[in-house]
């Protein structure tokens, strides 16, 4: 990749880096969200940003940077977001439900990171892994996860045999379905998933369904065996 040389900036409009490459990752993420990746052009970006091209390529180097730098911001929120989780004093009941609303809570507030999502998915999340930030970011959650489930078993409360990745999958699936099918779902059903009617009920519902499967009760004979890893022979 060739470097840009900062061009110089409009007289009356010198902008600080961090709120230029802001500015510019608002509406990238908005135009990758609603184009794709393949259907995005910078220039509508810059168009938009009241910035050139060229300011562009200075700040992220070409389009596959941007989009890179799109998914590591809309990654990063929801990664601080569960950071910020606090379910300090509260039993592992109330601490996993807790955990269920914050992921529905940060997927219904962003779309656009759904749409994002959906979009790498197709590209075979070719941009994720050749991110060193994401390969390095991780899920809080998953920590949070695990001291729940560890809480709840050594209090006899938590029965199933599930690990902190599995469970996280089952609450994001629902919190990601109702956003990214909700208009195919509508017409197919008649059903507006994220109608706000019915947002608290569905929030409650998500709760309901992981804490039943956690706390059922099962004789021995109907628990499942426990997952081990595979031992070398």
């Amino acid at each position: 990749m060739t470097s840009v040389e900062e061009p110089a900036r409009p007289e009356g409009r010198a902008r600080d880096a961090a709120r230029t490459r802001a500015e510019i990752l608002d509406v990238a993420t908005q135009e990758f969200a609603r184009a794709g990746y393949d259907g995005a052009r910078v220039d509508e970006i810059a168009a938009r940003t009241r910035t050139t091209k060229r300011m562009i390529y200075y700040y992220f180097g070409g389009k596959e940077q941007l989009f890179t730098a799109v998914l590591e911001r809309a990654y990063g929120a929801i990664r601080d977001a569960e950071r910020g989780l606090d379910v300090d004093g509260l039993d592992p009941v109330a601490a996993i439900r807790r955990l269920a609303e914050l992921t529905f809570d940060h997927h219904e507030r962003h779309p656009d990171f759904v749409r994002l999502v959906t979009i790498e998915n197709i590209h075979g999340a070719r941009h994720i892994a050749a991110s060193r930030k994401l390969g390095r970011i991780g899920s809080p959650a998953l920590d949070v996860i695990r001291r729940i489930l560890d809480a709840g078993r050594e209090s006899g409360v938590f029965t199933a045999d599930v690990d902190a990745v599995e469970l996280h999958a089952v609450i994001s699936s629902f919190c990601f379905f109702r956003v990214a099918n909700r208009h195919t779902f509508g017409v197919l059903f008649d059903r507006d998933l994220v109608a706000p009617a019915q947002r608290e009920r569905y929030r409650t519902l998500l709760g309901d369904m992981v804490i039943a499967h956690l706390t059922a009760d099962r004789t021995p004979a109907d628990r499942p065996p426990p997952t081990r890893s595979a031992e070398l022979p």
